[in-house]
C-alpha cells in the first residue's frame, strides 16, 4: 500500500513523505517497507508499529548511509555507517551511538579497531596511521590516548603510559637490534615572568629524560598500577520519540544532523591521534646501533 492512495493522501499532505509497505491493524508501518522522507532521505527495511526495528538500510541526502539493525528508530546491533567524506565505522551500535566492538576506517586512510563507548574510542584498542605505518596499541579514555601503550614503528618501539593524549611518566624504547633505553617523560614546567601571573601557562610537550640503556628486559607498564580507563559520560535524552510517522520525520532529520557531527567528533580524534603516532620518538636506525654498540 502507498501513502499516495486515496486512503493516505492526508499524511502526505501534512508533509510526513511517502510509504510503501506493510500496515499493523492500526494502520501503522508494520513489517517491510520503503520510505521517502521529505528532506530526501530515503529508508527501506523492517518496522515494528511505526518506528524503524530490525534491519534496514538508510540513505541520506548528501550521500551518507548506514545498513544494519535498527531498534525503536535507532541504529541498535550490528550495523555499517559510511560517511559523505569516505570514512566507514562497520561494527556496534547501542543507542544511535558506536558501542561496543568496531573498525573506523578514515577519510586519511588511517584506522582504528577496539573498542567504543559514546562515540569515542574507549578501553583498549589499535590505531594504525597509514602515512608512517606506525600505530599505537593500548588504551583509550573518551577517545584520548590514555592508561598503558606501546606505540610502535617500523624499526622500535616505545612502551609505557600515556595521559591526556602524551606520553608520561616510566617508560623504555625497544630497538629492534636487541637493545633498550630505560627512562621516564617529565611534564616540564613553564616559568612566568611576575607581569604575566595573568596569563594562562601554555602546555609543553613532555621530555624524554634517559636513565639506562640495556639488554631486552620484560618490564611492562602493566607491572605498576593499571590506569583503569574512566567510564565515558553516558548522556540520556529526556525526550520520549513517539510512535508515529510525524515523530519518524523529526527523528530522520536528527540522525542526518548527527551524521554530520559524528564527522567532526571523527575529525578531532584524528588530529588527536596523530600528533605522537606521527612526530614524536622519531628515533633512527643509526642511533639505535649506536646505543646497542655503547652496551655491547
Amino acid at each position: 500500500m502507498s501513502d499516495l492512495g486515496s486512503e493516505d493522501a492526508d499524511e502526505a499532505v501534512e508533509g510526513i513523505g511517502e510509504y510503501e509497505g506493510d500496515r499493523d491493524d492500526e494502520g501503522q508501518r508494520h513489517g517491510f517497507g520503503k520510505a521517502r522522507l521529505p528532506n530526501g532521505d530515503t529508508y527501506e527495511g523492517e518496522y515494528e508499529h511505526g518506528l524503524r526495528s530490525g534491519q534496514g538500510t538508510y540513505r541520506f541526502k548528501n550521500g551518507a548511509f548506514y545498513t544494519g539493525n535498527y531498534l525503536q528508530n535507532k541504529k541498535h546491533g550490528k550495523g555499517v555507517f559510511f560517511y559523505p567524506d569516505g570514512s566507514k565505522y562497520e561494527g556496534d551500535w547501542v543507542d544511535d551511538q558506536r558501542q561496543g566492538y568496531g573498525e573506523y576506517l578514515y577519510a586519511n586512510g588511517d584506522t582504528y579497531t577496539g573498542e567504543w563507548a559514546n562515540n569515542k574510542r574507549h578501553g583498549q584498542g589499535t590505531y594504525v596511521y597509514k602515512d608512517t605505518g606506525s600505530k599505537y596499541v593500548g588504551c583509550w579514555v573518551n577517545g584520548i590516548q590514555d592508561g598503558p601503550a606501546e606505540l610502535v614503528h617500523l624499526n622500535h618501539r616505545f612502551k609505557g603510559r600515556f595521559l591526556n593524549g602524551k606520553p608520561l611518566g616510566r617508560g623504555k624504547f625497544i630497538f629492534d637490534i636487541g637493545c633498550e633505553q630505560h627512562g621516564e617523560y617529565i611534564q616540564p614546567v613553564e616559568e612566568k615572568d611576575e607581569d604575566e601571573e595573568d596569563e594562562p601557562p601554555l602546555p609543553l610537550e613532555p621530555i624524554w629524560k634517559a636513565s639506562e640503556i640495556t639488554k631486552l628486559t620484560p618490564w611492562s607498564p602493566h607491572d605498576e598500577e593499571l590506569l583503569i580507563p574512566r567510564e565515558a559520560a553516558v548522556t540520556e535524552e529526556g525526550e520520549d520519540h513517539p510512535a508515529s510517522d510525524a515523530g519518524e520525520e523529526g527523528e530522520e532529520r536528527r540522525e542526518e544532523g548527527e551524521g554530520r557531527g559524528e564527522e567532526e567528533i571523527n575529525q578531532d580524534q584524528e588530529d588527536q591521534g596523530e600528533k605522537w603516532g606521527m612526530h614524536a620518538h622519531s628515533f633512527t636506525s643509526n642511533q639505535g646501533l649506536k646505543l646497542w654498540m655503547s652496551i655491547s
